[in-house]
């Protein structure tokens, strides 16, 4: 075997250069019979032949050899010691010319070749996108579709390549979604189903051909699989559910698609996803809520869904998943309540429907996923709503798991909400009562940590907060700002020259309204505010520089 195969090799270096067809056709049946039997060592010969360089040549369109020597590159590039030589030889650029050819055989051997030369390697691929093949590849996948090998070949190379972002604007210049959905629509088999699936995925990351997926009629055939699979119990049909619904949340993460689908709330789509809320598949529940959520992307939409009654049916769904329910449900139906409460007008709707008593029915959860999601909810519900957000802040239990969790340093995001929703209470019931209660439940050093949060508009939601507190119950707080270092924070915050001018007038504001009680202010006195805030008399911001006088003279008169 080794003595036939040191043979062939120096015959085929000689028929190479000499190109007698059929002599070059036996060597090359000899390497690909060689390589079925071992793979790995007769690589190592071919490399150790020097027979790599002189394939670069026999890569001609008008060979009959040719797809040979393709098969042979693809074999050897299996071994991963093999394809950075095949790079070194040359052989990247007469493979791509390569898928020109009219012809299959070819094409197969040649879209192999390149597959396991680039497998694994990004750059490669990279270099593969900027010598074109996408276009090339999605012409021939038109073209061949009829042609069972070259098609998969066609996929494994889309889903290789649909990895990197760099692939998307050229995938998005071709017709691939059309390509793409008319090949799904005459698969039966759930194997070459699930093939257009792993480049559909990658491929619907990017909005423009979302759009292009949508308007080639992709939606449907995903709702068609839903409808077949739903009651099934096969493990196949199980996980093609799964992905088609996925895939369908995935088409309305873009905000053209996801419009285009809503169609005013009348969309054959939009109606099929209301109907898996209610249904008693958790993949399709999951979806439906996902669904929503990402419909309720804007002011209309959400109006439009609330009128409809969606709050009902998703305070319905989180009602079957209360107790040991399914988290990533409950994740996705408080997604898509939290969306829904944001415009102005559905904020009161949502709270006599009873979704504060929905949401807080999870309030026992330890997933930090829901907890955030449940935070988010509740803080969208109360902004500008002073009656409900004097109730929440009057409930202790609410308000002790806000302090809990505003400790919760392995979850930054259930923190920081936790945080905002303290504040947020506080702001807009501007209520003695609601300061009582975080007082008691030990909140006020959480506000104050949160005037040094590294974002603007938290440190900003904390300093007004606190000026609640101090305008309406200094006496009750006084021993919390002080033992939370307050004013030797806002002392820093003015004295910073990177502080936000909101954060600066806020801290003056806050200041003037210490100042009412004796501890504090000889906390004030001690620090020599003075020195900073009239540096500030002449800050650019007009805001700014009459509170620093006004501040000022606060300071002055009261000493």
């Amino acid at each position: 075997m080794a003595d036939n195969l040191s043979d062939t090799l120096k015959k085929l270096k000689i028929t190479a250069v000499d190109r007698t067809e059929d002599s070059l056709e036996g060597c090359l049946d000899c390497l690909l019979q060689a390589l079925a039997q071992n793979n790995m060592e007769t690589s190592e010969k071919i490399q150790g032949s020097g027979i790599l360089q002189l394939f670069a040549s026999l890569l001609i369109p008008q060979s009959s050899c040719t797809a040979k020597v393709a098969n042979v590159i693809a074999e050897v590039a299996k071994n991963e010691f093999m394809r950075i030589p095949c790079v070194d030889a040359g052989l990247i650029s007469p493979l791509v010319q390569l898928l020109n050819s009219k012809d299959q055989e070819v094409l197969l051997q040649t879209g192999r070749a390149l597959g396991n030369i680039c497998y694994d390697s990004h750059s490669l691929q990279a270099q593969l996108i900027n010598m074109g093949v996408i276009p090339t590849l999605v012409k021939l996948l038109g073209i061949h579709c009829q042609n069972a090998a070259l098609t998969e070949m066609c996929l494994v190379a889309f889903g290789n390549l649909a990895e990197l972002e760099s692939s998307k604007e050229q995938f998005a210049s071709t017709n691939i979604a059309e390509e793409l959905v008319k090949l799904f629509k005459k698969q039966i088999e759930h194997d070459k189903r699930e093939m257009i699936f792993e480049v559909l995925a990658p491929l619907a990351e990017n909005d423009a051909i979302k759009l292009q997926l949508v308007e080639a009629g992709l939606v449907e055939c995903l709702l068609e699989i839903v409808q077949q699979k739903v009651d099934s119990d096969k493990e196949d049909d199980i996980a093609e559910l799964k992905t088609a619904s996925d895939l369908m949340v995935l088409l309305l993460l873009g905000d053209e698609s996801m419009q285009k689908l809503f169609e005013g709330g009348k969309g054959n789509v939009f109606q099929r996803v209301l109907s898996w809320i209610p249904s008693n598949n958790h993949q399709l529940q999951l979806a439906g809520a996902l669904a929503i959520a990402n419909f309720a992307r804007n002011d209309g939409n959400c109006i439009h869904m609330v009128d409809n009654g969606i709050v009902e049916k998703l305070m319905d769904l989180l009602d079957r998943h209360v107790e040991d329910g399914n988290v990533t449900v409950q994740h996705a139906a408080l997604s898509a309540l939290r969306n829904l409460a944001i415009p102005v007008v559905n904020k009161a709707k949502m709270l006599s429907a009873g979704v504060t008593e929905a949401v807080l029915k999870f309030l026992k959860s330890e997933m930090p996923p829901v907890q955030f999601k449940l935070l988010g909810t509740l803080r969208m519900l109360i902004d500008a709503q002073a009656e409900a957000a004097e109730q929440l802040g009057k409930n202790v239990k609410l308000v002790e798991r806000l302090v809990e969790w505003c400790e919760a340093k392995d979850h930054a995001g259930v923190m920081g909400e936790s945080n905002r929703l303290l504040s947020a209470l506080i702001r807009h019931s501007k209520s003695k009562d609601v300061i009582k209660t975080i007082v008691q439940s030990g909140g006020i050093k959480h506000l104050v940590t949160m005037a040094t949060s590294e974002h603007v508009i938290m440190q900003n939601e904390a300093l007004v907060a606190l000026a609640l507190i101090a305008a309406l119950e200094l006496g009750t707080a006084e021993k919390d700002l002080e033992n939370a270092k307050l004013v030797q924070i806002l002392h820093r915050l003015l004295a910073d020259e990177r502080s936000a001018p909101e954060i600066k007038y806020n801290s003056m504001v806050l200041i003037c309204a210490l100042m009412g009680s004796e501890s504090l202010y000889k906390e004030v006195q001690d620090l020599a505010f003075l020195d900073v805030v009239s540096k500030l008399r002449s800050h650019e911001n007009k805001s700014v520089a009459q509170q620093a006088s006004l501040t000022e003279q606060r300071l002055t008169v009261d000493s």
